[in-house]
């Protein structure tokens, strides 16, 4: 099985140049929205916000890390599609395409690293998580379960970084020993390197 990361955070964090240091030959970016990187690349990329489409890409490519941003468009370009849909169904095939996608990426071969990027929402606890539509995959799923790696974006002294360690009011979650520091520099291509280290992925690479 392929590792699925999640990464949330507020507009202008630090979620897609995060991967500014990823080698083209290394990764495909899914881009949702279709809006211009925020750094120069040559980076595979595929413009879609269709499920279909986007299973069919992560299947087919040959880089061994996929990026979804950002992920939480799915959601939201699906609602707006069937905004004058009326009734509960619409939210119900909201949740199960994106629950769906989540459990085809990480049934991607075991050398597959999948970044599901995201905005971040505050309930009414006060608790930062990823950002959904509706309450379906909140109430009856809770998608940061799906992920064993869950972080988010900080920007601390004009720095921007990514959290590694739950705060107590957050949903961020990583494994033992994976990251020395709670905070990390936004860089994709570092944790990348970092998780494949962890796992031993390079060896079932080669």
């Amino acid at each position: 099985m392929a590792v699925i990361v999640m990464l949330y955070g507020q507009s202008g964090t630090g979620k897609s140049a995060g991967m500014r240091n990823f080698k083209p030959e290394d990764v495909a970016i899914i881009n949702v929205s279709g809006k211009p990187l925020p750094f120069r690349s040559k980076i595979q990329t595929y413009k879609t916000d269709d499920y279909m489409k986007i299973d069919d890409a992560i299947k087919k490519t040959d880089r061994k890390s996929i990026v979804i941003d950002d992920a939480t468009y799915l959601m939201a370009d699906e609602f707006m599609r069937t905004a004058k849909v009326t009734g509960y169904q619409k939210f119900t095939d909201m949740a199960l395409n994106y629950f769906t996608l989540v459990k085809n990426a990480a049934a991607l071969p075991d050398d597959k690293i999948v970044y599901f990027l995201g905005h971040s929402d505050i309930d009414q606890n006060g608790m930062e998580k990823f950002k959904t539509i509706g309450k379906l995959l909140d109430e009856k799923i809770t998608l940061e379960g799906l992920y064993t790696i869950v972080m988010k974006t900080v920007v601390v002294d004009g720095k921007y970084m990514f959290s590694t360690r739950n705060s107590g009011q957050d949903t961020v979650k990583t494994p033992m020993g994976m990251f020395a520091e709670p905070l990390i520099e936004n860089d994709l291509a570092a944790v990348d390197k970092t998780i494949r280290n962890y796992y031993g992925i390079e060896e079932v690479k080669k």
